[in-house]
């Protein structure tokens, strides 16, 4: 498998199919067992390294440069030389060389480039010459990211870039790597990003590693109708050619205008039909179904304000919920939605201000921190029933089976669940509710990206109502109708959804007065 320059490979698969191991393979971190991974002559691999605390003792600007090895061992040597006392003629002979080597690596715009970097991931330029140990984790995150991205690097592997990133820092990375000129390795389970920058995928799945033309959302949709063609075989060989044929012309007819957008169709423009192959993934089934429709009192929230550890988080939250509204909850600080959801939960109390829910409200809760939910050593049957009137095994292996626990699996012991599974032990225990409204604060962490798409689908098709914080962009846009910032002045609250929210110029403002 040949991986070439001007072109961005997302790397999916299901949690566990090896996708960061394959990565660490790539950047020699991991020995194969066999076969080998070669670079061109004189290129320069770059990785967004995952020890948050490997710097700490660095400068931030220092730990950016740090990232092109070459060019900071020039500048080190060359420092350590115009230190010395007794600086000699082949002292001075050496600093020539490295003076030439350091003008080759466009070293004397490497400050002004890494401060750059810095700047366009959201790092002030007050704390560039702080030490790394000064910063917040998610600052942290976003110093390492600049690193694996300084001095453009030949292959750039990332694995997971857009964790911890705020969605402006992750509209940024989308519109950087877009127009980046050299190879891009990338996992990640955020649809929005792969859609906007991969131009092929490979796909880890059944110990395979395949290659396929296109974005994230060109392979599922043309794997999901190949499977539905394979299904039924009463079509014809002619009419599924041509289905195909329709399908990629459709298509490349939706591609914006970019660099990889540009490569990416003209790719699929020149694929073989025969290249298209029918998932083999599995999607868990969630389906909720409300026991009753929301009356026409859903929520009324008067004058809420809340504050924690001397930080006011958000104040003068006022809105009326309607029927179907499905709103995302949005602020800087997302302490602030984890607060409001539990406010509105009963688990918290507010400092001012009062909330209301209508009489015909059933509720399920997706709450950010749910560990405390899996201390105990019961198996995943007796742990599900514990939320469920009907305690039957049957009726309770037909919600694990869903969300893919089948066989044995359902006696697992809850306290040795991944967070994946953790996760769809929640979901399981949320189809049981029978709810008509969704409190969902952050629901695609952990998830792969079959869960996060079949979670997606669901909440769509969903016939209440939706409150719910969420980085992923894909799930804020194809689901939500109803926006509502908030913040220590305020908030905004708008009937539209979230591309057209971010992009409007008017708003930009108001959404800075929110937090000055």
């Amino acid at each position: 498998m040949k991986f070439t320059p001007g072109n961005c490979y997302g790397i999916i698969g299901a949690n566990g199919a090896g996708k960061s191991t394959f990565l660490k393979m790539l950047s020699g971190d991991m020995e194969s067992t066999n076969g080998n991974v070669s670079l061109g002559s004189g290129e320069r691999l770059s990785v967004l390294r995952q020890n948050h605390s490997e710097y700490n003792d660095i400068p931030v600007l220092s730990a950016v440069l740090m990232g092109h090895e070459q060019l900071w061992k020039v500048m080190s040597e060359k420092d350590a030389i115009y230190s010395k006392t007794d600086f000699t003629e082949e002292d001075g002979h050496r600093a020539s060389t490295l003076e030439e080597q350091f003008a080759d690596m466009d070293g004397w715009n490497a400050e002004s480039a890494a401060g750059n970097l810095l700047s366009g991931l959201g790092i002030k330029e007050e704390s560039h010459q702080k030490l790394m140990r000064d910063l917040s984790a998610k600052e942290k995150v976003k110093v390492l990211l600049a690193q694996a991205l300084f001095g453009k690097p030949d292959n750039l592997l990332l694995d997971e870039p857009t964790n911890d990133l705020d969605l402006e820092t992750v509209n940024w990375l989308e519109n950087y790597l877009s127009y980046f000129d050299n190879t891009v390795l990338v996992v990640s389970h955020d649809r929005h990003f792969l859609d906007a920058i991969c131009t092929h995928i490979v796909d880890i799945d059944f110990n395979k590693v395949q290659l396929f033309p296109g974005n994230y959302t060109f392979w599922y949709e043309s794997s999901q109708l190949a499977l539905r063609q394979m299904q039924n075989q009463n079509k014809k060989a002619e009419d599924r050619k041509k289905e195909l044929l329709e399908f990629i012309a459709r298509f490349s007819a939706n591609a914006s205008k970019s660099k990889q957008t540009t490569s990416r169709k003209k790719m699929i423009e020149k694929l073989n039909i025969e290249e298209i192959k029918p998932s083999t993934r599995k999607y868990p089934a969630i389906i909720f179904t409300p026991e009753r429709e929301p009356g026409n009192h859903i929520l009324e929230v008067t004058n809420l304000s809340k504050s924690m550890n001397g930080t006011l988080l958000f104040s003068g939250l006022s809105f009326m919920l309607q029927k179907d509204d499905k709103v995302v909850f949005l602020s800087k600080d997302t302490r602030a939605m984890t607060a409001l959801f539990e406010i509105l939960k009963g688990h918290e109390t507010p400092d001012s201000g009062t909330f209301n829910w209508g009489q015909t409200i059933l509720k399920a809760h997706l709450p950010l921190e749910y560990d405390h939910l899996f201390q105990s050593d019961i198996t995943l049957i007796d742990w599900l029933a514990q939320f469920s009137q009907d305690t039957t095994e049957i009726y309770l292996r037909g919600f694990l089976g869903k969300m893919l626990f089948s066989g044995e699996e359902i006696y697992k012991k809850a306290n040795v669940l991944s967070g994946g599974e953790k996760v769809r032990c929640m979901i399981a225990r949320m189809m049981i509710r029978n709810a008509n409204v969704m409190l969902l604060d952050t629901p695609t962490n952990h998830l792969d990206l079959e869960s996060i798409q079949a979670f997606n689908n669901t909440l769509i098709k969903f016939k209440g109502n939706i409150l719910m914080s969420s980085h992923d962009q894909q799930f804020i846009q194809t689901i939500c109708n109803r926006i509502i910032e908030i913040g220590p002045n305020g908030m905004i609250d708008k009937l539209m959804d979230y591309d057209d929210y971010i992009n409007d110029e008017r708003l930009k403002e108001q959404r800075k007065q929110l937090y000055s």
